[in-house]
């Protein structure tokens, strides 16, 4: 793990939630002063009680769409690098409550790079998106940074939304001409389907998998056919603090959006996903197809081209989509035998993932 880390203040948005958890998680292994801002988690089962994350971070249990509460923390704690994770992040959950899906993902985001004005010694703040961000054509060939925006859904466009918003402050506030004076670099960054240990949200493939599994039911699965770029959580994971370490010193170069993407034989369908997980878990998983006309819109073909952050940053994916899975079915069986072993079993593969 990079020495870069120990004793940086890092502050991050959204830490209760299964990415943001895996960053923490990273971050304090690699030595960092972290403190987290988030809501309580939705699931009663979650990665950050899982590890009992509280007890080993600063953890405080707030709404970024509170401006004034936001604030007040975040300048107390004087980050020096900053996380944006915080989110509504699911798709049919933005049909069901469009209003508070906008009104975190965008508004949300404005607060947090509001906040960040306000801020002394700051130096690098990263805004984490999504890959449905982009104006989804169904085309077969991946897309790239440069890529119009925008959204069928309301999580989607909310998200197109948020990167608006970023780039706004960056270029009104924090604007690469002006680096000398205000020493920020800013980027989005924009990933694929994650999968890996800890996760219980719902509207999620591997965690309504290790539901099944516990009711001992079939899987029903709405879109077998979708494709998606998957890729195991310490992917994205590795490519933002990458990007946080270059914008720290070189912001004025970094500043950009960036996709972090699996390979392109790792964009698999749904089925192809969980034919994997079911020869990695045992024969006790089975599925069934419930594809029906009456589910809401979702894209049903998704690829991200990563070769910006390749170039620029050399990140590189470093497991495929099976040992992703395979990672991920370690995980659960290991908490499902021995639950105090979470913390454990997520720093052992963090080493694995830099080793």
């Amino acid at each position: 793990m990079s020495d870069f880390w120990k004793n940086k203040k890092v502050f991050v948005t959204g830490h209760t939630g299964f990415k943001g958890g895996w960053l923490c998680t990273w971050l304090l292994q690699a030595g960092a002063v972290v403190k987290g801002y988030a809501l309580e988690p939705e699931q009663k089962e979650s990665f950050y009680s899982s590890l009992q994350l509280a007890k080993k971070m600063t953890s405080v249990i707030g709404d970024i769409n509170s401006y004034p509460e936001l604030l007040g923390e975040m300048t107390s704690f004087a980050p020096e690098i900053v996380f944006h994770l915080a989110a509504q992040p699911l798709v049919r959950k933005s049909y069901r409550e469009p209003l508070g899906t906008y009104m975190t993902n965008v508004m949300g985001t404005a607060h947090v790079l509001e906040s960040c004005r306000n801020i002394s010694g700051l130096r690098s703040v990263v805004v984490v998106t999504t890959d449905k961000c982009y104006e989804n054509k169904e085309w077969s060939w991946a897309y790239r940074e440069n890529e119009p925006l925008g959204g069928y859904d309301p999580y989607s466009s909310s998200k197109a939304c948020a990167e608006l918003v970023t780039a706004a402050y960056r270029q009104s506030f924090f604007n690469i001409k002006d680096y000398a004076k205000h020493q920020v670099g800013i980027a989005s960054v924009r990933a694929g389907n994650v999968i890996g240990g800890g996760d219980w949200s719902e509207d999620r493939l591997i965690p309504d998998a290790i539901r099944s599994l516990l009711a001992r039911e079939p899987l029903k699965i709405r879109s077998p056919r979708s494709v998606r770029p998957w890729q195991h959580v310490l992917e994205p994971v590795a490519g933002y603090l990458k990007i946080a370490e270059k914008l720290y010193s070189q912001g004025d170069i970094f500043s950009q959006a960036y996709n972090f993407g699996p390979r392109e034989e790792d964009c698999l369908s749904v089925q192809e996903v969980l034919d994997v997980f079911a020869r990695s878990w045992g024969p006790e998983f089975k599925w069934i197809d419930e594809s029906s006309a009456h589910n809401p819109h979702e894209a049903g073909l998704l690829k991200l081209d990563s070769s910006k952050a390749k170039s620029l940053l050399q990140w590189q994916p470093h497991w495929n989509v099976n040992t992703a899975i395979a990672k991920t079915v370690e995980w659960y069986k290991a908490y499902g035998t021995q639950p105090a072993s979470a913390w454990d079993t997520t720093v052992s593969q963090i080493r694995a993932y830099n080793s």
